[in-house]
This record gives C-alpha cells, structure tokens and sequence, in this order.
C-alpha cells in the first residue's frame, strides 16, 4: 500500500508540474551532454598524448659547414665528436634513452624530398646544406630537460630540439575546447539545480493540503518528501539518459564515422571511455536532482 501510494503521488506531481518537469529534464539533459563531451574530449587529449609522446624523439642536430658560428659550431663536426656524443648516448640506455638513431646528410635529404615533393623547396635542396643528427627515443619524454642539459652547446652540437613543441600548439587548443565546454557545463547545471529547485517547491506548494493531512495522521518527514525526491530522481534520470544517448551519437556519428576514417594517424577514444562516462552521467544527473530537491523540500516542505 505504501509504496502503491508513493508511486501514485510521483505520477500526480509529474502530471501536475508537466511543463516544470519537462524544462527541468531538458536542461539536465543538456548541461550532462556538455558535461560527458567535456569527459571524452579529456580522455580523448589524455590518450593522444600517450600515444604521441610515447613516439616523440630528440633531436641532436650536428653543426655542418653551413651552420653559424658558435661557442659549439666553429665548423662541420669531426668524427672524434661524432663518437663521443654517441658513447654518451649509449651510456644514457636503460635510464633515460631507450634507442638511438642515426641520421646521415643523404638520409636528412631524402626525407625532406619526400616531405616537400609538391613544394619548390625541393628544387634547390642539396644534401651539404642539411645536417646530421642523433635521433633520441626517450624512456620518459618528461625528461627531456635531462638529456638536453647533458648535450645542448656541447663541441660539434648546432641545436638540441625536443618534438614536443611542434604537438604542444594542438593539446592547447584541445585543452581550451575542454576547458570551453566544463564551464558551459557548470553554468548549464547551476540551471539545472534551479529548475530543480523551482519545480519541487512549486510541487511541495500545490500538494500542501495532502502533506499536512499525512502529517497529522503521523507521516515521517521523510515519508512525506519521500515522493517528490523521487520526482526529481525521475526527471533526473531521465535528463541523464538523454544525455548518455547524446554522448553515444557523438562517438557512432563524430568520431566513428567522421574523425576516425579521415585521421588514421591517431588513436580515438573506445567504447569503453563512452561507457564509463554515460555511467557517470546517469549517477551524476540522478544524485544531482535527488539532493536539490532535498535541499529544497527542506525549505518549503513545512507544515
């Protein structure tokens, strides 16, 4: 009987504030949609990022004749030079440095050739004009600085340059785009509580003849509130599923069947980081509503 009765209360307070609890699931709906894509754009850099630095290498370019004249470059590096950077190199193996490669003048040539085919550029590269480097994969691409230290100004060294930089300019822009969507998300869920709010006081005001009936009868407080926290639970959890529904499309239609055949260069999210996040947009949208009305009724809710 009792849990007969709270249901047919729920459904009365639905019916009764339709236009209320509809507004109330739309902007939960979209504040979580904002707030989930904030989520996948977050792991999306996070996994970017692993792959990408995992793959960064130092750069240690050898001075060449061409190279202007410096404390380090007072000319083309001799062989002796050559050996000692790589025997420094080499010591570096299993702490820092995970290989090393090698990069020849001919070699340097022939990638910029592949690089710039379809550019003028092309036509007046020789491979004198390039220079020899060690290519550096390192264990741990934060600690670039440690490696760096030991070889940049050293004789016979033109320039030490870490591949990071070239990544840095797009992680910000996707950090800006994540930060950009968190915080329409936090003014969109501060909505969200107030309608919540709104809605339930409304409720509790047109329902105050029942609640004083159920309180001299000798209803609990929390028997009373009981059906509108589950108003907002319902609106909650339905403003939340929409929202989960929005993520999932994002990842079919945006990344599926957009980003991922046309960028076969990176890795895009999985399933698996959808899944977690509509998991806390249910939990999240549900709790949220659940506890704004709670602090509400507790207000407005006396008799």
């Amino acid at each position: 009987m009792r849990i007969r009765f709270v249901l047919q209360e729920i459904g009365i307070g639905l019916r009764r504030n339709l236009t209320m609890t509809v507004a109330v699931i739309v902007s939960v709906a979209v504040s979580l949609t904002l707030f989930g894509l904030a989520l996948l754009i977050r792991a999306q850099v996070n996994q970017m990022k692993d792959f990408w630095f995992d793959k960064i290498e130092v750069s240690i370019f050898l001075c060449n004749d061409n190279s202007p004249q410096s404390l380090s470059c007072t000319g083309a590096v001799t062989p002796d030079q050559k050996v000692l950077i790589r025997e420094d190199l080499d010591t570096l193996k299993g702490t820092l440095v995970s290989d090393v490669f090698f990069e020849t003048q001919q070699a340097a040539y022939e990638n910029a050739l592949a690089q710039f085919k379809d550019s003028p550029i092309a036509e007046f590269l020789v491979p004198e004009q390039l220079q020899e480097s060690f290519r550096v994969k390192l264990i741990d691409p934060r600690r670039y600085e440690e490696v760096a230290g030991q070889f940049d100004g050293r004789p016979g060294v033109a320039t030490v340059e870490d591949q990071r930089k070239i990544l840095k300019p797009f992680f910000t822009v996707l950090g800006a785009l994540q930060t950009g969507a968190l915080g329409m998300a936090v003014v969109m869920l501060f909505v969200a509580v107030l309608l919540i709010g709104n809605t339930m006081r409304v409720a509790a005001f047109s329902r105050r003849r029942e609640t004083g009936i159920m309180r001299l009868v000798g209803a609990s407080n929390f028997y009373i509130q009981l059906p509108f926290l589950l108003e907002g639970a319902v609106a909650g959890l339905i403003g939340a599923g929409l929202a989960s529904f929005m993520v999932m499309l994002a990842k079919v239609i945006g990344i599926d069947r957009h980003l991922q055949p046309n960028f076969s260069l990176t890795p895009f999210i999985g399933w698996e980081a959808v899944i977690s996040t509509m998991w806390v947009l249910l939990i999240f949208g549900t709790a949220m509503s659940v506890v704004a009305s709670f602090i509400t009724l507790r207000k407005y809710l006396r008799v």
